[in-house]
């Protein structure tokens, strides 16, 4: 029969010809950050991964996350490329914190009137990243909703399982007083805190698109010659590959993400103890100082809002945080664990 009537999917906002050449591309794609392990390829309704017999006693760590209202500069600047890393180091951190290898990762792309092009550059993005961190990419769904995201819009996901054995995950059971907190630098905002970021300059907050990208180009004095789109793309960094080897050195640690230092360190500490940082210890990044000058937000909301420099919180006992600091250099001590003082996390200097 010839269709003489254009597609009724299709005219519905939904191009399945664009979705299935779009698949026939994914094989390629996923075979960049493929594993020994996996068992299967694009196409399937799951994937597959053999965990095989190098664990005595494995136990899987899973976490799933997005990266915010980040996508719409990502957007904006015609960045696409920036989204993979983005999205797996703040997953692969998420798991990491409790011992566990990142093993593979699937990946969630939803949004409206996105491209082939679109669709390949994200997916390439996160390949990519899933190859430098030795993660496998075993899959994905891509779904193209009309009725829920504006045109040229979308949203991206990830999911992510790692694996550690049973008797050395690390759950903060062994952080007690005395312990010093190290911190590892992030490279920027990472995720988190973009709504704020975006409010306070002004930026990707329905202005006409030739306007942000004239705003992105700024370059304020703070930023020493950077731009405001290059501090601001700065990926996610994943800590695993500097933290793998000094695990067992670890007492705890706490990824600085959503919700800054009064939330996220609480998370790994046991009870009767304090986490006691001194904010003089290491350096605030200059666009965290245009956000606080520019919003006047206090001091007390930076640190709780964003990672204001730090990016992953390290535990150890005195007598391991040399030998932690000659493996990862870019470490500094930041503070210490104390008898509980009243509070969980005080933060001394601000």
């Amino acid at each position: 029969m010839v269709m003489t009537e254009p597609r009724a999917y299709a005219a519905a906002g939904v191009d399945i010809a664009a979705r299935s050449k779009f698949a026939k591309s994914l094989p390629g794609i996923l075979a960049q950050a493929r594993r020994p392990e996996v068992l299967s390829d694009a196409g399937p309704f799951s994937g597959l991964f053999r965990l095989g017999e190098k664990y005595r006693d494995p136990v899987l760590s899973a976490s799933a996350d997005g990266i915010g209202t980040k996508v719409r500069l990502h957007l904006a600047a015609g960045r696409l490329d920036l989204c993979g890393p983005d999205i797996l180091g703040h997953s692969i951190n998420d798991i990491m914190v409790c011992g566990a290898e990142p093993i593979f990762f699937l990946d969630y792309i939803a949004g409206n009137g996105l491209t082939t092009g679109q669709k390949q550059t994200l997916v390439e993005g996160v390949a990519r990243a899933c190859a430098e961190a030795g993660c496998a990419l075993l899959g994905g769904e891509t779904a193209d909703m009309p009725d829920i995201y504006p045109p040229g819009e979308f949203d991206l996901a990830g999911f992510i399982v790692g694996v550690v054995e049973r008797d050395r995950i690390i759950d903060g059971s062994k952080v007690a007083p005395g312990d010093l907190l190290l911190g590892i630098p992030s490279s920027g905002m990472h995720t988190n805190g973009f709504s704020l970021a975006r409010k306070v300059l002004d930026i990707c907050n329905g202005e006409p698109l030739e306007e942000t990208r004239r705003r992105l180009d700024e370059r304020p004095p703070v930023l020493a010659g950077a731009s405001l789109g290059e501090v601001l793309l700065a990926t996610h960094r994943p800590y695993y590959t500097q933290v793998g080897p000094v695990m067992e050195q670890v007492h705890g640690m706490a990824h600085i993400t959503g919700g800054g230092y009064v939330e996220n360190v609480p998370r790994i500490l046991p009870e009767g103890v304090t986490a006691i940082f001194d904010t003089a210890a290491w350096p605030v990044l200059p666009i965290f100082q245009l956000i606080q000058q520019r919003g006047r937000v206090s001091a007390e909301e930076m640190y709780e809002v964003f990672n204001m420099g730090i990016g992953l919180v390290l535990m150890v006992a005195p007598g391991e945080a040399g030998a932690v600091q000659a493996a990862i250099p870019e470490a500094l001590r930041i503070g210490r664990v104390a008898e509980w003082t009243g509070r969980p996390v005080e933060l001394q200097g601000l």
